[in-house]
């Protein structure tokens, strides 16, 4: 019996269709070529999205629909780059939005509110609590007579609750949270989701998370309960806060605001970054690595980007 291939997430999914997007738009030069055959060899999940994409593209070629017709005929241009990007990213929807698990049924591309990579929005909602969610993130939001609940498809959000007479939840892949009023983070990531705790208290199954404290939870519960460190929330500002943060666990954060590969060589993973970092401007930020660590910033495309150590 066959076993299907494991799915590959969003992101991968922009990464294939900006490296189609580049062929269809001439002959690479060499550079990227070698940018692209690295992206191709880095991992199994980048040459499953690379062939499912160019099938959804072979695909759409055959389409009979106008709109597929006319963006795939169309001059080069910025907006029949962004045209085809979306065409191509729904065509691959259901490897990338209803492949993951059944906890992605439903797709952050029809959330109630999303942000896109890059960006933050602010939002009051119904009952007054405000709603900020962090680069490539998204929610839906669900209020009735009896709760309040949000649920945190993707990526990250802070919410400053409001006091109310139904109870404040939000959920993650990972569990249920009920909330006080106060102001909390919550982050999911790939293998479980974070909580910080600014103000109030948070509930996981009875167990309780108090104010000034910040802890990982999966289905089995909370763990790494420790204090609020410097970076918790700091996005909200547009910064990234680093005390004594491994430049691999640094570049890892920074990757989440800009496109492409940012990566780190292993041999310099572990030096340690100190600062306050504006995330409007992340070429900035690595400029500023080379100046403070012994560190140079290779760059193959703007989209592929390695760290490693100064020669």
């Amino acid at each position: 019996m066959n076993t299907p291939n494991p799915a590959f997430s969003h992101q991968v999914a922009e990464q294939a269709v900006h490296w189609l997007i580049e062929l269809q738009g001439g002959t690479l030069d060499h550079r990227q070529q070698l940018a692209m055959e690295r992206w191709l060899q880095a991992s199994e999940e980048h040459r499953r999205a690379w062939a499912h994409i160019q099938r959804v593209n072979q695909r759409l070629g055959g389409l009979s629909s106008p709109l597929a017709h006319a963006t795939l005929q169309a001059p080069a241009s910025a907006s029949r780059r962004r045209a085809l990007k979306m065409l191509l990213l729904l065509g691959a929807g259901s490897a990338v939005g209803f492949g993951l698990n059944a906890n992605h049924s439903l797709t952050p591309l029809l959330a109630d509110y999303r942000s896109p990579l890059g960006q933050r929005r602010q939002m009051r909602l119904d009952d007054g609590s405000q709603l900020h969610l962090n680069t490539a993130s998204a929610a839906d939001v669900r209020f009735d007579a009896e709760q309040r609940l949000i649920h945190l498809l993707e990526g990250e959000l802070l919410l400053t609750v409001t006091n109310d007479s139904r109870p404040l939840r939000v959920q993650t892949d990972d569990g249920l949270l009920d909330l006080s009023a106060g102001r909390f983070n919550v982050r999911q990531w790939s293998r479980h989701s974070s909580v910080a705790v600014f103000q109030g208290s948070a509930s996981l199954d009875g167990a309780l998370l108090e104010s000034g404290r910040q802890a990982r939870f999966d289905a089995s519960g909370w763990s790494a309960r420790r204090p609020l460190d410097a970076n918790s929330g700091a996005w909200v500002d547009g910064m990234l806060v680093a005390a004594h943060m491994p430049l691999g666990e640094f570049l890892d954060e920074l990757g989440r605001y800009r496109r492409g590969q940012l990566n780190c060589d292993p041999r310099v993973a572990g030096l340690l970054v100190s600062g306050s970092y504006p995330l409007a401007d992340s070429e900035r930020i690595l400029d500023l690595l080379e100046v403070a660590l012994p560190v140079r910033v290779k760059r193959f495309t703007r989209y592929w980007v390695t760290v490693e150590g100064r020669a």
